[in-house]
């Protein structure tokens, strides 16, 4: 992070809102916008949140999937198969 690009007041973002969402997109760094000298959002490109939004997604599923282990809660794959073929044939 840039401290003088990636950090910006409220004001500069009511200014200067379409400049700010160019230089967003093209350098795909998040820009901190500041009010009061506090830090109080994050503006990101679209293909930045997408991808951290799929990211935390992969890793939610992979930690219930981790806790599913612990807790024993877990079936062998062949008895997956075995109940997806009997699901599949009652569908026919």
């Amino acid at each position: 992070m840039k401290l003088t690009e990636d950090i910006k007041p409220v004001t500069y973002m009511k200014t200067r809102a379409a400049e700010l969402l160019r230089e967003v997109k093209r350098s795909r760094r998040p820009v901190v916008i500041t009010q009061n000298g506090e830090a109080q959002a994050v503006v990101l490109d679209v293909a930045t949140y997408e991808a951290l939004r799929d990211a935390s997604l992969l890793l939610q599923l992979t930690s219930q999937g981790e806790a599913d282990v612990q807790a024993g809660r877990t079936i062998p794959q062949s008895e997956v198969f075995v109940r997806a073929r009997r699901r599949l044939a009652r569908e026919k």
